[in-house]
């Protein structure tokens, strides 16, 4: 028999609906059951696209002596963590605190008050692992609240005074962010920089695509020698790393999770939607620094991926893509060389040889894509051309390798395919959309900006309609069914994907919804000490109101709002909105400094504030083709600190106030262009355009 989960929209909790244990979603009918029969509550939190999730879910949770004690002393509640960042962060805040570490599966045991008193992760079947069994930690709890329920509610009391004095230590700072913070902030992440490998830290080594962008900022702005500098080369080298193969889909497009070991070649094999986007915005500005055409090939085949794998009909991004299919991590993707030599037949050698396979693998027996030769040395021993030119030869290593991955692309779509978690989350459908939307202004072949374009404003749409039901925008939609939540990081990561697709197609319909977000953002967030709670004033109560500042995997929702903000200052002119964002900005000096990437967003964001934003504000003769021209001049080059608005004249009521009071100057399109201030004359040719710039 289903349990109470069987109602539920999250693929997630679905998942687990015909477990013989009674799971209860997160709400008032299981907390009153776990007060009126005084049990503690087992709170699980996971998500659809984590293997460990399943691996417990399959040892224990399908096992029927281990639901039926669950069921007789537990109040047992399951929790998205995608649908429910709120609680994650609380519950995640108690596991580190109750055993140093945390992770998903998240296991916590609460009073019927909320309070947490014990905590894991994953909790093997039998004792293994120099783990305890699943079982004898039920046995241990359930004994413990029988025997000492008063000492349980005395942990439960310090643990969470201990999580609430933390949140209270997060107030305003009186110093604020200098160009000289930001460049020790830079020189310690290039003294951590593994040259080796590329990228910071050790296995599992995650992408840092936030802390990438932080370097490019820095490294356009550096001197005239900014090509030659170890901040760029950094950067380029890391996205280098990543993309050979390995943690990212060389058949398929995107990037998965993480990588296992040191070398980027064997990933966790789940694909989420917030990695892709935060990764193909970094190539695309690489390709925009670099102009080589191999960033924006990884650009083309990642938006590729997430169009053609994980976008609704009618226009939202899906959340992930599982790592398992028919039970194993990684079946879909990985290959043997007799499936390679099957399907490439004649061109199996030169496939071979780029990727080095052999008939051992290398991960359990298979091979995991990874480029062992590079395009030069394919091309001295195979006699072709390294040519990336389109209108090339067949014979050529790009157009060979291509048509390779396409025939491999082809039977693997023949495989049983990892489930998708088919869920839409504004926020991270902001943060796509804003990569997308610039994607769309940056390429320079017009099919792909239209194809873009279109994804951009379909998403758009299905964001603004089906995530914001009666004008109230909610967290996460599926099958016509909304979360009643809405956070922090939905509002900001919208404003920011909107502010995008308004610099993309000047429809001030994009502008007008930022901003009327942004005020919805301060009225239900705003802190008064500085920055914003994590969850609107108007919510549910829980144990404490979050406010995360630190960037995970996805940057935090304040940073974000930072942003937000400091890009809404800009176009309208209104200070209120810059002054939020410099308040939030004292809150992290000391910490962004001291661990860059766990504030890379945050570094960022001070970038902006801190250097000379250019306002370009380009009015256009009604029928005339200047305008276009100036346009596509102002996006001509990686910019990071300039902002574009444009109109015909005379703009509209909803436009951004950096339009007004513009005349047409002796009736030609127009350009101003703003910093620090001061105005520069208007000018209406492109060569006078190039040089304010």
């Amino acid at each position: 028999m289903p349990n109470h989960l069987i109602s539920e929209a999250s693929p997630y909790l679905l998942q687990h609906a015909n477990n013989p244990v009674d799971w209860y979603p997160w709400g008032k009918q299981a907390i009153n059951k776990s007060k009126s029969e005084n049990k503690p509550i087992f709170l699980s939190i996971g998500y659809a696209a984590c293997h460990w999730c399943h691996v417990m879910a399959h040892e224990s949770f399908e096992d029927v002596e281990t639901a039926a004690f669950m069921n007789e002393h537990f109040i047992n509640i399951k929790v998205d963590r995608e649908e429910r960042p709120d609680l994650d962060a609380i519950y995640m805040q108690a596991t580190v605190a109750l055993t140093g570490s945390g992770g998903w599966p998240m296991s916590v045991f609460l009073t019927p008050e909320l309070k947490p008193f014990y905590a894991g992760t994953y909790f093997p079947p039998v004792a293994r692992y120099n783990m305890p069994s699943f079982k004898d930690v039920l046995a241990g709890i359930a004994r413990t609240w029988q025997e000492q329920q008063g000492e349980a509610a005395r942990v439960g009391d310090e643990v969470s005074n201990h999580l609430q004095q933390a949140l209270s230590v997060n107030v305003q700072s009186d110093s604020a962010f200098t160009q000289e913070h930001l460049d020790a902030a830079a020189k310690s992440l290039l003294d951590n920089y593994d040259w080796g490998n590329g990228g910071w830290g050790s296995a599992p080594k995650f992408p840092q695509p936030m802390t990438v962008e932080f370097l490019l900022r820095r490294a356009v702005r550096e001197s005239e020698n900014w090509e030659n500098s170890l901040i760029l080369k950094s950067s380029l080298h890391a996205l280098q790393a990543m993309s050979r193969g390995g943690m990212y889909d060389v058949v398929g497009g995107g990037f998965s999770r993480y990588s296992t070991d040191n070398f980027w070649r064997v990933p966790h094999f789940e694909k989420m939607l917030y990695d892709n986007a935060l990764l193909a915005r970094a190539y695309l500005h690489a390709w925009q620094i670099t102009g080589d055409p191999f960033f924006k090939r990884i650009v083309a085949e990642t938006l590729d991926f997430i169009a053609r794998e994980m976008t609704h009909p009618n226009g939202g991004f899906y959340s992930s893509l599982d790592a398992d299919s028919e039970h194993e991590e990684g079946k879909f993707y990985v290959w043997t060389l007799d499936e390679i030599r099957a399907v490439l037949k004649t061109d199996s050698d030169f496939f071979e040889a780029a990727y080095g396979i052999t008939a051992r693998g290398n991960w359990e027996g298979k091979t995991v894509l990874q480029r062992a030769l590079d395009d030069a040395s394919l091309a001295a021993r195979f006699k072709l051309d390294t040519s990336t030119s389109l209108s090339a030869s067949s014979q050529t290593v790009p157009s060979k390798l291509a048509d390779c991955h396409a025939r491999l692309l082809s039977a693997r779509a023949k495989r049983v395919r990892p489930g998708t978690d088919d869920k839409v989350l504004t926020s991270w459908n902001g943060l796509m959309l804003a990569t997308i939307a610039e994607a769309a202004r940056t390429v320079n072949e017009t099919e792909l900006q239209i194809t873009y374009a279109l994804l951009a404003t379909r998403n758009a749409d299905f964001l603004l309609s089906r995530l914001r039901p009666n004008g109230k925008l909610k967290h996460s939609w599926r099958g016509e069914k909304t979360t009643g939540e809405v956070f922090l990081e939905d509002y900001a990561a919208l404003i920011l994907g909107l502010l995008e697709l308004y610099q993309t197609d000047f429809n001030d319909r994009w502008f007008s919804a930022a901003k009327e977000l942004a005020d919805e953002m301060i009225e239900q967030f705003n802190d008064p000490a500085g920055g914003f709670f994590d969850t609107s004033k108007h919510g549910e109560a829980l144990l404490l109101r979050p406010k995360d500042t630190q960037d995970n995997a996805t940057p935090s929702g304040n940073a974000l709002a930072c942003e937000a903000l400091l890009k809404l200052a800009a176009f309208t002119d209104e200070g209120k909105y810059r002054d939020l964002a410099e308040k939030s900005l004292g809150l992290v000096v000391g910490m962004a400094v001291r661990y860059p990437t766990a504030f890379a967003r945050w570094l960022s964001a001070a970038d902006f504030a801190l250097g000379k934003v250019k306002q370009v504000a380009i009015v256009e003769e009604t029928g005339g083709e200047e305008a276009s021209e100036l346009i596509r001049v102002a996006r001509s080059a990686y910019r990071p600190n300039v902002i574009v608005a444009a109109s015909a004249y005379p703009p509209s009521n909803d436009a951004p106030a950096l339009l007004r009071d513009r005349p047409l100057k002796n009736g030609k399109s127009t350009a101003y262009v703003c910093e620090g201030f001061v105005c520069k004359n208007p000018v209406t040719s492109i060569a006078e355009l190039k040089e304010l710039l």
